[in-house]
This record gives C-alpha cells, sequence and structure tokens, in this order.
C-alpha cells in the first residue's frame, strides 16, 4: 500500500525549492502545480471516509462520487485563486492548466505506484487519458470563468452550469472505461478529443 503522503513530500520538495528561483508566470504555475497535488490528495481523503461510511464499491465511488468530489473541490481552488488574486482570463487558464496538471501527476503516481502491472500499455492509458482529463475539465473550468467574467449577472448560475459540465465529462469517462470493450476505447480516447476541440478553440480566437 502507497503512503500518499510519502508520494506528495517527494514530488512537491523539489517543486517547492524552485519556487524560490522563479517569478512571475513560472512561480505561478509551480504553485498552481503543487495546490493541485494538495487538491488530489484532499479529495482522496473525502472519497474514501464517504466510500467507507456510505458502503459504496470502489467501482461505484469511481462513477458517482469522485466526479463530483474531485470536480467541486478543483472548482474550490479556481473560485479561492480568482476572488484573491482576481487573474486575467489569459491567468485563469494558466492556473487551471497548473492545477490540473498537479492533480494528475499526482493520481498518476500513486496508481502506478500502488498498481502490481508493469505494462507500457496501461501506463500510456494512464497518462494520454486519465491525466488528461483533469487538465481538460479545468481548462474547461477556466474558460466558463472568463465568459462569467463578462456576463455577471449570471456568476452563481454560471458557477453551478460549468461545474456540472465539468463533472458530466468526468463522470461520462469513469463510467465509459468501468467495463472492457468498446465503451472503455471510447472512453480512452474522449480526453485526447477534448484536448483538440479546446486547442482548436484557442486557435480560433487568436485568428
Amino acid at each position: 500500500m502507497v503512503n500518499a503522503e510519502n508520494v506528495l513530500i517527494c514530488i512537491a520538495a523539489p517543486f517547492a525549492i524552485s519556487f524560490l528561483f522563479t517569478k512571475g508566470s513560472s512561480r505561478q504555475l509551480i504553485s498552481a502545480f503543487l495546490a493541485g497535488m494538495i487538491v488530489c490528495i484532499f479529495s482522496a481523503y473525502i472519497a474514501g471516509f464517504i466510500q467507507a461510511t456510505s458502503g459504496y464499491s470502489p467501482e461505484d465511488t469511481a462513477i458517482f462520487l469522485s466526479p463530483m468530489i474531485e470536480e467541486s473541490m478543483k472548482l474550490l481552488l479556481i473560485l479561492f485563486c480568482i476572488y484573491v488574486y482576481d487573474p486575467s482570463g489569459k491567468r485563469i487558464e494558466l492556473l487551471a492548466v497548473g492545477i490540473g496538471a498537479g492533480f494528475a501527476t499526482f493520481e498518476n503516481c500513486c496508481i502506478l505506484l500502488s498498481s502490481d502491472t508493469q505494462q507500457l500499455t496501461y501506463m500510456l492509458v494512464r497518462g494520454s487519458a486519465v491525466g488528461v482529463l483533469h487538465i481538460v475539465t479545468l481548462v474547461a473550468l477556466a474558460k466558463g470563468f472568463q465568459l462569467l467574467k463578462m456576463h455577471k449577472a449570471f456568476f452563481l448560475a454560471g458557477i453551478a452550469g460549468i461545474l456540472s459540465i465539468s463533472v458530466t465529462i468526468h463522470g461520462l469517462y469513469n463510467l465509459l472505461v468501468s467495463k472492457p470493450g468498446v465503451s472503455s476505447y471510447i472512453g480512452y480516447a474522449m480526453p485526447m478529443l477534448c484536448v483538440i476541440l479546446l486547442y482548436m478553440t484557442n486557435v480560433a480566437k487568436k485568428s
């Protein structure tokens, strides 16, 4: 059994030291990465506690509970950054990418260290599907906040809306990959398809 706290310390320590020698956007990206890892471990604590008290199976927890818990925790972190630092639209997306990358990196490390499999295919799936998923949902949240900053009258309803979208994407992925077969292949491809769509959106804005 992997001690998640030890993994967090091993990964976070070098980033914390590099924080002292960086400035500006680089420092903010490192801070967001560290915050993403911390949010990941707290999300795991909450999901584990609810699973133990509710009697949910690990599969049911992954499909029904984890998406709501993880996306809500990431949303709260982004809201904290917005209200404390009031970042611009591009800066919100930068923070979202950092948080998503930190969350995904920490989760992948814990899963791989606790798993007995050494298959390259499994590791590629973890990196290109599960890991990418967390960045996708957070970038989607960031883009939602960019729109909400222009339409403040709909802010509360908009927060609920973009949270629903990220939870739906996350939950749909977990549901698709929960059983082997065609559905799992669709689920594995979904995060990269979302990345392509989000990237095309950014390119269209620049042009």
